[in-house]
């Protein structure tokens, strides 16, 4: 299975992993921590199988000239009886635009039409916990009301990764975006 994900700079995901730190310190969850070298990422796509190679290509001629995309998380929320808990980032005309033409590009690779990623169904976040159970859920909420603050930031950067088992992801390609130009 593979994924394209949008990154963020460096003070972004900075305090992103402070979160996570945060909930680990606390006692509540350790989620952030059961991939190695896991980062703090909005999800824009998902694959089943593909073609990695014409993916690759498609990529770095799509993406060598895009601009960065500027961020504001200001809010916290779950999918309903999913475990999860996520910033959720401000539905910007540029992150809107950023997801929507990549699935119009690398339309021709979707091999799923009920990914949650497709642009009918998406809904941009980056988690902070996973498969929480209720009582996890309710410590993890009220610890992220209590310390998490709004952010701005940047997806300065986007990734294919390949999902080889539950805890090992690899970064197959990645291009970094350019800041505008004045």
């Amino acid at each position: 299975m593979y994924g394209m994900i949008a990154l963020f700079d460096e003070q972004t995901e900075k305090r992103i992993r402070e979160v996570w730190e945060g909930l680990k310190r606390e006692g509540i969850t350790s989620y952030a921590f059961e991939v190695s070298d896991r980062q703090p990422h909005i999800t824009l796509a998902s694959y089943n199988r593909l073609d990695v190679e014409a993916y690759i290509g498609l990529l770095d001629t799509h993406y060598q000239s895009k601009e960065v995309v500027h961020l504001t998380f200001s809010t916290l929320g779950t999918f309903i009886q999913s475990g999860a808990l996520f910033l959720s980032p401000t539905i910007s005309s540029g992150l809107r635009g950023l997801h929507s033409e990549h699935h119009r590009v690398f339309g021709s690779f979707n091999d799923n039409v009920e990914s949650l990623y497709l642009p009918e169904s998406w809904i941009p976040h980056c988690t902070l916990a996973n498969r929480l159970s209720k009582k996890e859920m309710k410590d993890a909420f009220e610890y992220c009301t209590d310390t998490v603050k709004p952010l701005s930031g940047k997806v300065v950067e986007v990734a294919l990764i390949e999902l080889v088992t539950p805890s090992d992801v690899r970064v197959v390609h990645s291009v970094s975006l350019s800041e505008k130009s004045t």
